[in-house]
């Protein structure tokens, strides 16, 4: 099993600036793409930004510019920097860790950590 635990949510002024942290914990060789998703009151959730064991990444056209994914492959932590916030970023942020293989080399899929809230006052 694997176990996504996120932190740095919270409360900020549009402008300002957050960082979100997730690690993932368990029997972890690797990871192939981590990422961010978020969820508004009364919509679907969105995907923010992912980045693959390599870096490659890929952002939401709506954060562009303003938000930079990033992950340490050694402590299966991934983060994101969130600048320039706007009132439309607001909602609960979840981490997605996808094609993991165990030590056991047992491939498994699709994980979601508990989400972290943020939301940003105009």
């Amino acid at each position: 099993q694997v176990q996504l635990v996120e932190s740095g949510g919270g409360l900020v002024q549009a402008g300002g600036s957050l960082r979100l942290s997730c690690a993932a914990s368990g029997s972890i060789l690797s990871i192939n793409a981590m990422g961010w998703y978020r969820q508004a009151p009364g919509r679907q959730r969105e995907l923010v930004a992912t980045i693959t064991s390599g870096g490659v990444t890929n952002y939401a056209d709506s954060v562009k510019g303003r938000f930079t994914i990033s992950r340490d492959n050694a402590k299966n932590t991934v983060y994101l920097q969130m600048n320039s916030l706007k009132p439309e970023d607001t909602g609960v942020y979840y981490c997605n860790a996808d094609r993991v293989r165990s030590r056991s080399l047992v491939i498994s899929y699709n994980y979601w950590g508990q989400g972290t809230q943020v939301t940003v006052s105009s």
